[in-house]
């Protein structure tokens, strides 16, 4: 199965010798279609002063609530509302304790804390909770009940169970009564070990070719005993990255791995006594569309089916190489790695004459029963019941040869989705029920900057239906969590934790925003005439929602959009804003006579809206912005704005006097919040227009009601010093953000813009009407306006956004940047 591909992308498209790295792809940058900045009203914040490291989560669902690990304090938090805190415990460390942590070299404020690491619920009334305690780790028992949070008094010794350093990732599964957990069981970090701490508690050799310098991520629980023809055991699978030793490499490479371990796995009688028998090992691959080193997987989620056998592992991966600001996600089917393990070869060291050990594949004969096996039925008809009854030769080859020769495959080939940018962080993926009857795997990823993004699949095609901002102020994601029942997605960080609707049918406010969305949350209810949640709702024919097509041929036609009135006044340069739908979609400016405007001498089309050069008297007319997106070989057209320029002979007393008491009349606009403007920028309500502009023939979609219109009249300079400038940007002068070559064509250029977040950005909402619109009115010979209260955007070559007050800027988005120890 080939790789999905995004929808069409504006990012940079790479080369096609660049689709190559360990393996071919054919995936291209995936891009959000819609970006939402922070709003505080569709989300909900928890933090308390003085707390920080929401870290660690537990959700139950059956007491209706999410438990939250911080520093030094565990809430309980009511899951449908986590601004209620229903109860809090407070674990702080002794000073007699921090004193001891600092006597070994640790910072007292910040190393020598209780950090709180493990969450995970033993029964119905009962939670196992561990902290690192000062670099001491240390668990205890925890109930909730009757609104209180309270610890048993029943400590035990956190070694092994919960890392020493709060900033060491680690991993911790509870399976029954028994816990699994991967950290360091030594303080200063250098014994790595997976450990089941149970009856019979048992862990991983202390070798190199078991465990390199490595970092866990995740734990899963996958009960392949169930159904099980062969009578095998439960698995444990674990992901992390490593130093690996089967690479002749100068320096240190590291690879993703994942293990897995048996569930009633004993350990051996005389050869690996209580140490895994079957910890094997393999590498995975996620192959990124450029040449790199192998990326390094940072979080895995499992996606559970009834039946096992259709269970998929979905990964996030990084670059290791700081060079590259791609991401990658990739899926695992459960039964691919089962096979690599039950069937495929084995590494085995081999000494050379350099003195090094080289891994080279296996190729001798395998002990009987296979090393790294569960106990099966065909063990069991030899007297082999337990893990102690296997051989010795088996426990031998499998002591040092834990590692597979073959790499785990994507599911689809290659990766699901690639993005550029701020690095991903932490992926969810909850099953929905679509209208269709299909049942669509949604992914939510968490970004280094703090945005989630959600992103499907449809029929090969990979969407990013959105990004939403959960932090006002940029916080890495380093937890996420889902409860599909509740609808919502809960995001930790250092700052706090998030409450996130898993969507917010209603932003979109109009048929075709609800479809073209394609969203399965989501379908266009026909009678109510709103875009409204599918799950608990019998929409039956009277719901429009089209997931693999976007089809908005049910919806019906658009209302007609007003017309924005805009003086004319000759020799001056004139803005009008306008913005694309949607960030996969590109502007197209049309004149009255049905000429489409390209960037030239006379006109220069940007992100934000068209620049009319020199006006003169035969500028005068119509100018459309429409906004054009294709998908699956159909164009949809919105037209986003309509302005009449009518020439204007000149403003006297009287008009000046109106057109002041219309600025202080005027209320602050958003629209169009890129472009440049002064500190003398007027801002007018234009009037209402003389007659509503019916929708254009040429166009599919609907029409907005129109934009708010600011105008910035500046003083006149000489329209020679104008020219001069124009053309010591095409000559790619002094001026940084002028592209070489003079202005560029929107029409051949928009399919590469890169796409990045703005901090703050007001973005253009398409479901209100307004009757007016902001328009910068420019003197001439001043194409570059400077305004503190403005930032730009300007990108670097790895597409990592810069920010830069506006006052550094010399010119608009088109002219050079775009706004937009040890035995247990």
């Amino acid at each position: 199965m080939s790789p999905p591909l995004c929808g069409r992308s504006v990012r940079f498209a790479p080369p096609l010798f660049l689709l190559l790295s360990l393996g071919a792809l054919g995936a291209q940058y995936c891009v959000p279609r819609k970006t939402f900045p922070y709003q505080h009203e569709e989300l909900r914040l928890f933090r308390e002063e003085g707390i920080w490291n929401y870290s660690t989560m537990l959700l139950r669902e059956d007491q209706g609530v999410l438990l939250l690990g911080a520093r030094e304090a565990i809430y309980a938090l009511d899951i449908h509302n986590i601004t209620s805190k229903k109860a809090a415990l407070y674990w702080r460390v002794t000073e007699q304790k921090q004193k001891d942590c600092t006597y070994k070299g640790k910072l007292f404020e910040v190393d020598c804390r209780n950090y709180i690491q493990t969450l995970h619920k033993v029964n119905d009334t009962t939670m196992y909770v561990c902290g690192t305690n000062a670099f001491s780790p240390v668990c205890d028992y925890m109930s909730y009940s009757d609104g209180r949070l309270v610890l048993h008094g029943r400590q035990e010794e956190g070694k092994g169970k919960c890392p020493f350093d709060p900033f060491h990732r680690y991993s911790s599964l509870m399976v029954g009564s028994d816990l699994y957990s991967a950290t360091f069981i030594n303080f200063l970090g250098s014994e790595p070990v997976v450990l089941r701490s149970s009856n019979t508690a048992v862990r991983t050799e202390f070798k190199s070719s078991w465990l390199n310098e490595p970092t866990f991520i995740s734990m899963e629980h996958v009960p392949e005993s169930v159904d099980s023809e062969e009578g095998d055991d439960d698995k444990v699978y674990l992901f992390f990255s490593e130093n690996a030793m089967e690479y002749d490499f100068y320096s240190k490479l590291t690879v993703s791995r994942v293990a897995r371990v048996c569930k009633e796995d004993m350990g051996g009688q005389r050869t690996l006594q209580r140490k895994w028998t079957s910890f094997v090992k393999a590498r995975l691959d996620c192959s990124l569309p450029e040449p790199s080193l192998p990326p390094i997987v940072q979080d895995v989620f499992l996606l559970k089916h009834q039946n096992w056998r259709r269970s998929v592992f979905y990964a996030v991966f990084t670059p290791q190489s700081g060079s590259s600001r791609m991401s990658a996600v990739c899926a695992y089917s459960v039964v691919a790695i089962r096979e690599v393990f039950n069937e495929g070869k084995f590494k085995t060291p081999v000494a050379v004459e350099t003195s090094h050990v080289k891994w080279v594949m296996y190729s001798g004969e395998l002990p009987v029963p296979r090393p790294g096996a569960c106990i099966s039925n065909e063990a069991r008809k030899v007297g082999m019941r337990t893990s102690l009854d296997l051989p010795d030769k088996t426990l031998q080859f499998i002591r040092d040869r834990p590692l597979m020769d073959e790499a785990i495959r994507p599911l689809t080939g290659g990766p699901l989705l690639v993005t550029q940018g701020s690095a991903l962080t932490r992926i969810v993926v909850d099953n929905v029920l679509a209208l269709d009857g299909q049942v669509y795997p949604v992914m939510f990823i968490g970004t280094e900057n703090g945005y989630v993004q959600k992103a499907v699949n449809y029929a090969g095609e990979m969407l990013v239906i959105e990004e939403v901002q959960l932090y006002e102020d940029p916080q890495p994601i380093r937890t996420l969590r889902l409860s599909s029942s509740e609808g919502y997605v809960y995001a930790g960080s250092v700052f706090g934790v998030v409450q996130m609707p898993v969507s917010n049918c209603g932003r979109q406010g109009s048929c075709s925003d609800c479809v073209l969305a394609r969203d399965p949350y989501c379908a266009w209810d026909l009678s109510a005439a709103s875009c409204s949640p599918v799950n608990g709702n019998s929409f039956g024919s009277a719901a429009v929602q089209s997931l693999t097509e976007g089809d908005t041929s049910r919806c019906t036609p658009p209302e007609p959009i007003s017309v924005v009135k805009v003086k004319l006044v000759p020799e001056n340069n004139i803005q009008l804003p306008c913005r694309a739908d949607s960030n996969l979609a590109q502007v197209h400016w049309f004149f009255s006579d049905g000429r489409r405007l390209h960037s030239g001498p006379k006109y220069y089309v940007y992100g934000g809206g068209l620049l009319l050069l020199n006006a003169s008297v035969a500028d005068a007319g119509l100018y459309t912005c429409d906004s054009v997106e294709r998908l699956r070989g159909r164009t949809y057209n919105k037209t986003m704005a309509v302005y009449d320029l009518q020439l204007s002979h000149g403003l006297g007393e009287t008009e000046e006097d109106d057109l002041q008491d219309e600025t202080d009349k005027a209320p602050d606009s958003s629209v169009g919040s890129d472009i440049p403007s002064t500190t003398a920028q007027s801002t007018i309500q234009a009037p209402e227009p003389d007659e509503p502009l019916l929708p254009e023939t040429h166009t599919d979609a609907e029409r907005v009601a129109g934009l708010r219109v600011g105008v910035a009249v500046l003083s006149l300079v000489s329209l020679s010093l104008f020219a001069a400038l124009l053309w010591k940007l095409k000559v790619g002068a002094s001026w940084r953000c002028s592209p070489p070559g003079g202005p560029r064509d929107i029409q051949a250029k928009t399919p590469v813009v890169e796409y990045a977040h703005v901090q703050n950005h007001a973005h253009v909402q398409n479901h209100t009407a307004v009757a007016a619109a902001e328009v910068q009115i420019l003197a001439p010979g001043s194409p570059c306006i400077s305004n503190n209260n403005h930032s730009a955007v300007d990108f670097k070559g790895n597409g990592h956004p810069h920010f830069t007050s506006m006052a550094n800027i010399s010119c608009l988005d088109g002219l050079g940047y775009i706004n937009d120890e040890s035995e247990i």
